[in-house]
Protein backbone atom coordinates (compact mmCIF):
# COMPACT_ATOMS: atom_id res chain seq x y z
CA UNK A 1 0.00 0.00 0.00
CA UNK A 2 1.67 3.27 -1.46
CA UNK A 3 2.03 6.56 1.14
CA UNK A 4 -1.40 7.93 -0.32
CA UNK A 5 -3.30 5.44 0.29
CA UNK A 6 -2.46 4.87 3.75
CA UNK A 7 -2.42 9.23 4.72
CA UNK A 8 -6.67 9.16 3.00
CA UNK A 9 -7.39 5.27 5.02
CA UNK A 10 -5.89 7.41 8.00
CA UNK A 11 -8.39 9.89 7.49
CA UNK A 12 -11.39 8.33 7.49
CA UNK A 13 -14.17 8.57 10.42
CA UNK A 14 -14.15 4.44 10.82
CA UNK A 15 -10.81 3.96 11.78
CA UNK A 16 -10.95 4.72 15.30
CA UNK A 17 -11.25 1.04 16.15
CA UNK A 18 -12.65 0.22 19.79
CA UNK A 19 -11.53 -2.41 22.73
CA UNK A 20 -14.67 -4.89 22.23
CA UNK A 21 -14.59 -6.89 25.69
CA UNK A 22 -15.87 -10.28 26.53
CA UNK A 23 -17.79 -10.44 30.05
CA UNK A 24 -18.27 -13.87 31.89
CA UNK A 25 -21.35 -13.88 33.70
CA UNK A 26 -21.34 -17.13 36.00
CA UNK A 27 -24.52 -18.77 37.07
CA UNK A 28 -24.17 -21.45 39.49
CA UNK A 29 -27.97 -22.63 40.18
CA UNK A 30 -29.36 -24.74 37.44
CA UNK A 31 -32.27 -23.38 35.79
CA UNK A 32 -35.87 -25.58 36.49
CA UNK A 33 -38.67 -24.56 34.68
CA UNK A 34 -40.73 -21.30 35.77
CA UNK A 35 -37.46 -19.69 37.44
CA UNK A 36 -37.31 -16.20 36.95
CA UNK A 37 -34.49 -15.90 35.03
CA UNK A 38 -34.04 -12.59 34.13
CA UNK A 39 -34.03 -11.81 37.72
CA UNK A 40 -31.78 -14.89 38.36
CA UNK A 41 -29.03 -12.97 35.44
CA UNK A 42 -29.61 -9.56 36.60
CA UNK A 43 -28.72 -10.80 40.11
CA UNK A 44 -25.80 -12.97 38.92
CA UNK A 45 -24.59 -9.52 36.90
CA UNK A 46 -24.53 -8.00 39.87
CA UNK A 47 -22.53 -11.08 41.92
CA UNK A 48 -20.23 -10.96 39.20
CA UNK A 49 -19.26 -6.89 40.19
CA UNK A 50 -20.59 -5.69 37.08
CA UNK A 51 -22.73 -3.84 35.23
CA UNK A 52 -24.93 -3.27 32.03
CA UNK A 53 -24.22 0.33 30.44
CA UNK A 54 -26.11 1.61 27.44
CA UNK A 55 -24.82 -0.42 24.12
CA UNK A 56 -23.78 -3.61 25.85
CA UNK A 57 -24.69 -7.00 24.15
CA UNK A 58 -26.52 -9.72 26.63
CA UNK A 59 -25.79 -13.03 24.99
CA UNK A 60 -27.42 -15.77 26.27
CA UNK A 61 -27.47 -19.60 26.18
CA UNK A 62 -29.96 -20.84 25.03
CA UNK A 63 -30.34 -23.93 27.54
CA UNK A 64 -31.32 -21.66 30.15
CA UNK A 65 -34.32 -20.04 28.43
CA UNK A 66 -35.42 -23.37 27.15
CA UNK A 67 -34.93 -24.62 31.27
CA UNK A 68 -36.83 -21.52 32.48
CA UNK A 69 -39.54 -22.04 29.53
CA UNK A 70 -40.10 -25.52 30.14
CA UNK A 71 -38.56 -26.63 27.00
CA UNK A 72 -38.34 -30.16 29.14
CA UNK A 73 -39.68 -33.52 27.45
CA UNK A 74 -39.67 -36.44 29.65
CA UNK A 75 -38.88 -39.25 27.11
CA UNK A 76 -41.10 -41.39 29.33
CA UNK A 77 -43.99 -40.10 27.99
CA UNK A 78 -43.12 -40.24 24.07
CA UNK A 79 -44.90 -42.77 21.77
CA UNK A 80 -43.03 -43.06 19.05
CA UNK A 81 -44.38 -43.98 15.74
CA UNK A 82 -43.63 -46.56 13.25
CA UNK A 83 -41.38 -44.14 11.03
CA UNK A 84 -39.90 -43.17 14.42
CA UNK A 85 -38.97 -46.84 14.99
CA UNK A 86 -38.10 -47.30 11.60
CA UNK A 87 -35.51 -44.34 11.52
CA UNK A 88 -34.44 -45.71 15.05
CA UNK A 89 -33.38 -49.31 14.23
CA UNK A 90 -31.52 -48.07 11.18
CA UNK A 91 -29.39 -45.55 12.72
CA UNK A 92 -29.20 -47.26 16.27
CA UNK A 93 -30.94 -44.61 18.25
CA UNK A 94 -33.83 -44.00 20.91
CA UNK A 95 -36.88 -43.94 18.85
CA UNK A 96 -38.47 -41.30 21.19
CA UNK A 97 -35.62 -39.16 20.59
CA UNK A 98 -36.29 -39.43 17.16
CA UNK A 99 -40.06 -38.74 17.28
CA UNK A 100 -39.40 -35.78 19.52
CA UNK A 101 -37.02 -34.38 16.52
CA UNK A 102 -39.53 -35.13 13.73
CA UNK A 103 -41.85 -33.18 15.76
CA UNK A 104 -40.05 -30.06 16.19
CA UNK A 105 -39.18 -30.29 12.18
CA UNK A 106 -40.54 -29.27 8.88
CA UNK A 107 -38.56 -31.95 7.32
CA UNK A 108 -35.24 -34.39 7.50
CA UNK A 109 -32.39 -32.35 5.24
CA UNK A 110 -29.40 -35.26 5.66
CA UNK A 111 -30.25 -38.83 7.18
CA UNK A 112 -26.92 -40.94 7.13
CA UNK A 113 -24.71 -42.81 9.23
CA UNK A 114 -26.99 -42.03 12.69
CA UNK A 115 -26.22 -38.24 11.53
CA UNK A 116 -29.72 -36.55 11.71
CA UNK A 117 -29.69 -33.26 9.57
CA UNK A 118 -33.10 -31.30 9.93
CA UNK A 119 -34.80 -27.85 9.46
CA UNK A 120 -36.37 -27.14 12.28
CA UNK A 121 -40.21 -25.51 12.55
CA UNK A 122 -37.68 -21.54 13.29
CA UNK A 123 -36.02 -22.42 9.46
CA UNK A 124 -33.38 -23.44 11.09
CA UNK A 125 -30.79 -26.20 9.70
CA UNK A 126 -29.07 -28.01 12.38
CA UNK A 127 -28.53 -31.79 13.95
CA UNK A 128 -31.77 -33.34 15.67
CA UNK A 129 -33.54 -30.15 15.28
CA UNK A 130 -31.76 -28.66 17.96
CA UNK A 131 -32.92 -31.25 20.27
CA UNK A 132 -29.83 -32.15 23.21
CA UNK A 133 -29.63 -33.99 26.04
CA UNK A 134 -26.31 -32.03 27.35
CA UNK A 135 -25.99 -30.08 30.61
CA UNK A 136 -29.47 -31.66 31.39
CA UNK A 137 -30.69 -33.26 34.89
CA UNK A 138 -31.41 -36.73 34.04
CA UNK A 139 -30.29 -36.80 30.44
CA UNK A 140 -31.32 -40.12 30.36
CA UNK A 141 -34.89 -39.85 30.70
CA UNK A 142 -35.65 -36.10 29.37
CA UNK A 143 -34.29 -33.75 26.22
CA UNK A 144 -34.22 -30.28 25.32
CA UNK A 145 -36.03 -28.42 22.61
CA UNK A 146 -35.26 -24.86 21.10
CA UNK A 147 -37.41 -21.87 22.16
CA UNK A 148 -40.77 -21.68 21.15
CA UNK A 149 -39.73 -18.19 19.54
CA UNK A 150 -36.49 -16.84 20.54
CA UNK A 151 -37.05 -13.62 19.26
CA UNK A 152 -39.91 -13.13 21.93
CA UNK A 153 -37.62 -14.36 24.60
CA UNK A 154 -34.89 -12.12 23.56
CA UNK A 155 -37.55 -8.97 23.31
CA UNK A 156 -39.05 -10.24 26.94
CA UNK A 157 -35.49 -10.02 28.46
CA UNK A 158 -34.64 -7.02 26.87
CA UNK A 159 -37.49 -5.21 28.06
CA UNK A 160 -37.03 -6.33 31.95
CA UNK A 161 -33.70 -4.64 32.23
CA UNK A 162 -34.24 -2.00 30.14
CA UNK A 163 -37.32 -1.22 33.29
CA UNK A 164 -34.15 -2.17 35.68
CA UNK A 165 -31.27 -0.69 34.85
CA UNK A 166 -32.78 1.90 32.55
CA UNK A 167 -29.95 1.39 29.76
CA UNK A 168 -30.48 0.32 26.39
CA UNK A 169 -29.14 -2.93 25.05
CA UNK A 170 -28.71 -5.90 22.69
CA UNK A 171 -29.82 -9.52 23.30
CA UNK A 172 -28.84 -12.17 21.23
CA UNK A 173 -29.82 -15.56 22.80
CA UNK A 174 -27.70 -18.60 20.97
CA UNK A 175 -27.15 -22.04 20.35
CA UNK A 176 -24.04 -24.39 18.90
CA UNK A 177 -24.46 -25.47 15.06
CA UNK A 178 -22.30 -27.35 13.16
CA UNK A 179 -20.82 -25.93 9.63
CA UNK A 180 -21.05 -27.65 6.09
CA UNK A 181 -17.64 -28.18 4.88
CA UNK A 182 -16.25 -27.06 8.06
CA UNK A 183 -15.09 -29.52 11.47
CA UNK A 184 -16.50 -28.20 14.75
CA UNK A 185 -19.38 -26.40 16.21
CA UNK A 186 -19.67 -22.71 16.81
CA UNK A 187 -22.23 -21.02 18.24
CA UNK A 188 -24.70 -19.44 16.32
CA UNK A 189 -27.54 -16.63 17.12
CA UNK A 190 -31.06 -18.03 17.18
CA UNK A 191 -33.14 -15.04 18.23
CA UNK A 192 -32.34 -11.44 18.55
CA UNK A 193 -33.63 -8.11 20.29
CA UNK A 194 -32.52 -4.58 19.50
CA UNK A 195 -30.01 -5.31 17.01
CA UNK A 196 -30.18 -5.46 13.39
CA UNK A 197 -28.30 -9.46 12.98
CA UNK A 198 -27.25 -8.40 9.69
CA UNK A 199 -24.51 -5.47 9.18
CA UNK A 200 -24.64 -4.33 5.72
CA UNK A 201 -21.70 -2.54 3.97
CA UNK A 202 -23.16 -2.14 0.30
CA UNK A 203 -22.76 0.72 -0.78
CA UNK A 204 -19.73 1.63 0.93
CA UNK A 205 -16.42 1.70 0.09
CA UNK A 206 -13.03 -0.29 1.10
CA UNK A 207 -9.95 0.94 1.95
CA UNK A 208 -8.89 1.02 -1.48
CA UNK A 209 -12.28 2.89 -2.37
CA UNK A 210 -13.80 0.94 -4.26
CA UNK A 211 -17.46 0.55 -3.61
CA UNK A 212 -18.86 -2.87 -1.90
CA UNK A 213 -21.72 -4.16 -3.69
CA UNK A 214 -22.64 -8.03 -2.05
CA UNK A 215 -20.90 -8.15 1.70
CA UNK A 216 -23.35 -8.21 4.32
CA UNK A 217 -21.53 -9.65 7.65
CA UNK A 218 -23.93 -12.18 9.83
CA UNK A 219 -22.85 -10.19 13.01
CA UNK A 220 -25.35 -11.54 15.46
CA UNK A 221 -23.87 -15.23 14.63
CA UNK A 222 -19.98 -13.43 15.01
CA UNK A 223 -21.54 -11.80 18.72
CA UNK A 224 -22.68 -14.73 19.39
CA UNK A 225 -19.65 -17.27 18.15
CA UNK A 226 -16.92 -14.31 20.46
CA UNK A 227 -19.52 -15.36 23.53
CA UNK A 228 -18.71 -18.82 23.48
CA UNK A 229 -15.23 -18.26 23.41
CA UNK A 230 -15.63 -16.98 27.40
CA UNK A 231 -18.87 -19.58 27.86
CA UNK A 232 -17.94 -22.99 27.30
CA UNK A 233 -20.03 -26.12 27.80
CA UNK A 234 -19.57 -26.87 31.35
CA UNK A 235 -17.87 -23.52 32.89
CA UNK A 236 -21.53 -22.59 34.24
CA UNK A 237 -21.39 -19.10 32.23
CA UNK A 238 -24.44 -19.30 30.25
CA UNK A 239 -24.70 -15.74 29.74
CA UNK A 240 -21.77 -13.06 28.60
CA UNK A 241 -21.75 -9.50 27.89
CA UNK A 242 -20.16 -7.82 24.78
CA UNK A 243 -19.06 -4.55 25.35
CA UNK A 244 -17.68 -1.95 22.84
CA UNK A 245 -19.03 -3.58 19.58
CA UNK A 246 -20.50 -0.80 16.67
CA UNK A 247 -24.15 -2.30 16.09
CA UNK A 248 -27.10 -0.77 14.28
CA UNK A 249 -29.62 -1.09 17.08
CA UNK A 250 -33.40 -1.07 16.39
CA UNK A 251 -36.21 -0.46 18.38
CA UNK A 252 -38.18 -2.49 15.79
CA UNK A 253 -38.81 -6.52 15.97
CA UNK A 254 -35.49 -7.42 15.26
CA UNK A 255 -36.06 -11.14 13.34
CA UNK A 256 -33.46 -13.83 13.32
CA UNK A 257 -34.77 -14.97 9.84
CA UNK A 258 -33.29 -12.45 8.46
CA UNK A 259 -29.78 -14.91 9.26
CA UNK A 260 -31.45 -18.05 7.27
CA UNK A 261 -30.95 -17.99 3.26
CA UNK A 262 -34.14 -18.59 1.72
CA UNK A 263 -34.91 -22.66 0.08
CA UNK A 264 -34.83 -20.73 -3.39
CA UNK A 265 -31.10 -19.42 -2.91
CA UNK A 266 -29.74 -22.22 -0.85
CA UNK A 267 -27.32 -23.92 -3.49
CA UNK A 268 -26.54 -27.22 -1.19
CA UNK A 269 -30.26 -28.94 -0.76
Amino acid sequence: MDTLVLERYAKRKNTNVKKIEIIPIPLTKDIKPHDPLNVLIFKAIKASQNKLVDNDILVIAHKIISKAEGRIVNLIDVEPSSESDKIAEENCKDARVIEIILNESKEIVRLSNGIIITETRHGFICANAGVDQSNVEDSFNNVLLLPIDADRSARNIRQFFKKRTGKRIAVIITDTFGRPFREGQTNVAIGVAGIEPIKSYIGLADMYGKQLRVTEIAAADEIASAAELAMGKSARVPAVIIRGYNYRSTEKKSQISKLIRPKTQDLFR
